[in-house]
């Protein structure tokens, strides 16, 4: 499958499963890829052939949704937006449940893939804020379809091209370097339970202080299932919560109650 058959392709399927092309364009080589692999474990020759394949075996719309999931990511993604988590939002909700008598902060990563995500933000929480605020711990939902992925996660050990964004020093006090893969130690494990879920079917209950919903929701599902997801954070997100999109992902163009604190990182909170 070349690339013009795969982009007719997915342009043809993709708004089948709620998804819209725009997001998969700059991408889409790891789709195609999986496309291409997948044709040759079916036996067929082309594009053409699979639509039809498709047309007859309506289960095999879960592999291509599967196929259709695009893993990029990496410790501390986005080095502005974690520098504003640990400089100002996570200061901003322990000074919120100290106020509060609060014990706990609750986080949600959505789409987490193989946990750099989750485990970044327990780095961050464990370095910088667990030592000087004893009374408060921070509890992690990290979410994910794939469970492959997940199980990739719960193991926490990584090339050196996962981690190296993130800074030396979080570097060598979060992890042991075993052969060519670097394993999270165990005392940053404790505050991230992992879930497979789908978040177009299951939800975990709120409501949560931190919800991040980055290159998943707002890149890749059509508009109207955005909206349909963000009631749904809404509803899990506290009052005084905040939710981080990815650095090129923007609310749909209606989305009543939300005040947009920084649209270049990402940054919103409830109005």
């Amino acid at each position: 499958m070349n690339d013009a058959e795969c982009v007719a392709f997915l342009q043809w399927a993709l708004p089948q499963m709620r998804m819209r092309w725009p997001g998969f364009r700059k991408v889409r080589s790891q789709v195609c890829k999986r496309l291409s692999r997948r044709l040759q474990q079916l036996d067929l020759p082309d594009a053409d052939d699979y639509r039809a394949y498709l047309t007859t075996h309506p289960q095999e719309w879960a592999e291509l949704d599967a196929l259709c999931r695009v893993t990029i990511t990496r410790f501390y993604r986005d080095r502005q937006v974690f520098g504003r988590l640990s400089e100002d939002i996570l200061v901003q909700l322990v000074n919120t449940a100290r106020h509060k008598g609060r014990e706990i902060l609750r986080g949600w990563s959505i789409g987490c893939a193989s946990g750099e995500e989750p485990w970044t933000l327990s780095i961050l929480w464990q370095e910088l804020f667990a030592e000087h605020f004893p009374s408060i711990r921070l509890e992690i939902v990290a979410t994910e379809a794939d469970p492959r992925l997940i199980e990739r996660a719960r193991q926490a050990c990584y090339p050196y091209s996962a981690i190296k964004n993130l800074p030396e020093q979080l570097t060598l006090a979060a992890f042991d370097h075993r052969d060519e893969h670097y394993c999270l130690r165990t005392k940053y494990r404790g505050a991230v339970q992992f879930h497979q879920q789908d978040i177009r079917f299951d939800l975990p209950v709120g409501p949560f202080d931190l919800i991040l919903c980055r290159n998943l929701v707002f890149t890749y599902f059509e508009e109207a299932l955005q909206q349909q997801i963000l009631q749904q954070l809404s509803d899990r997100l506290a009052p005084t919560g905040w939710l981080i999109l990815g650095v090129h992902e923007q609310l749909p163009a209606d989305h009543p109650g939300w005040v947009t604190v920084s649209e270049r990182l990402g940054l919103y909170r409830k109005g």
